[in-house]
C-alpha cells in the first residue's frame, strides 16, 4: 500500500488537505505544517524549484509529517529518477494521454524487477542505505512511494478508463488544464468540466485508484462531494496575493472614508 493510501486510511477516509508550493519557501511550508495542512505540493514544472530544493523541502515537510507530493515536468529518465531520488511521498506527472507514458514513469520510478530505476544507493529516497541493505530499501519504495498521473486534456479524458486500468499509478485530475482542452479556459464549473471530471473520479474508483486534484475555493464542494482523497486548496502565491490584497483594500477603504481628517 504506497503512502497516499496509508494517508487516507489513517484519516479515516476523509479528503487530506494539502498546499502547494510554486517557489523555494521553507517558511511557508512551516506555516502550512502549523496550520493543520495535511500534505504539500512541489511545482517543478511550471516553477523554478531545482532538484537540490525539492528535496530540501521534501525534508522539512517529512519533519512536519506532511506528505509530499513533487511534480516533475514529463516522464523523461532522468527526471523521474531525479525526482524520485528527492524522498517525496508522490511522484506526479502533468499531461499524461497515453498508457505508455504511465508505464514509462512506473519503469523509471520502480526498482528491478518491477522496473529499471537505476541502482543508486545512497540517496535520501533509500535513507542513504541506513540501516538496512540498498535491496531492501528498494523493495521498500517499490511499495511505499505513489505514482500519480495527471488527467488534464481531452486525449486523456477520451481513453481515462483506458489510463486508469494501468496498473499501480494513481490518477490526479488538472481541471484548469481540463477546461481549457474543453474549449472552455478558466470556466472550471461549467457542467461539462464538472460531469468529465466526476468521469474521472469514477474511472479511478473503478479501478481501486487513489484521486487527487486541486482547486480554488469557489468549488471545494464539488470536489469534497465526489470524495477525492487529497485536495489541494491553496498555494503560496494566491495566499500572499488574498492577504496582501485584503489589507491594502481595508486601508484604501479606510483613507476613501476620511479617516485622519
Amino acid at each position: 500500500m504506497n503512502r497516499l493510501k496509508q494517508a487516507v486510511q489513517a484519516n479515516g477516509g476523509k479528503t487530506l488537505l494539502g498546499a502547494a508550493v510554486y517557489f523555494y519557501d521553507p517558511i511557508f511550508l512551516e506555516v502550512c505544517a502549523h496550520l493543520g495542512y495535511q500534505a504539500i505540493w512541489i511545482e517543478m514544472e511550471h516553477g523554478h524549484i531545482t532538484f537540490a530544493e525539492a528535496a530540501d523541502l521534501c525534508r522539512m515537510a517529512a519533519g512536519t509529517g506532511m506528505l509530499t507530493m513533487l511534480r516533475i515536468s514529463d516522464v523523461r529518465r532522468e527526471n523521474v529518477l531525479k525526482g524520485a531520488e528527492c524522498g517525496p511521498d508522490i511522484l506526479d506527472v502533468p499531461m499524461i494521454e497515453t498508457p505508455e507514458q504511465m508505464r514509462s514513469l512506473r519503469e523509471y520510478a520502480r526498482f528491478a524487477p518491477a522496473g529499471s530505476r537505476g541502482f543508486f544507493s545512497v540517496s535520501r529516497a533509500l535513507r542513504y542505505s541506513i540501516p538496512s541493505s540498498a535491496v531492501a530499501q528498494q523493495q521498500s519504495i517499490n511499495n511505499d512511494l505513489c505514482l500519480m498521473a495527471q488527467i488534464e486534456s481531452r486525449a486523456g479524458l477520451d481513453r481515462v478508463d483506458e489510463l486508469a486500468a494501468v496498473p499501480d499509478v494513481d490518477l490526479f485530475i488538472g481541471p484548469a488544464d481540463l477546461a481549457a482542452s474543453l474549449g472552455l479556459p478558466s470556466q472550471t464549473s461549467h457542467p461539462d468540466v464538472q460531469a468529465a471530471a466526476a468521469r474521472i473520479v469514477k474511472a479511478a474508483r473503478d479501478n481501486n485508484k487513489c484521486i487527487a486534484t486541486a482547486c480554488a475555493p469557489d468549488e471545494f464542494a464539488l470536489w469534497l462531494g465526489l470524495g477525492v482523497d487529497l485536495l489541494y486548496c491553496a498555494n503560496d502565491i494566491s495566499c500572499l496575493k488574498q492577504a496582501a490584497g485584503d489589507w491594502l483594500n481595508n486601508a484604501r477603504e479606510i483613507l476613501d472614508h476620511g479617516a485622519g481628517n
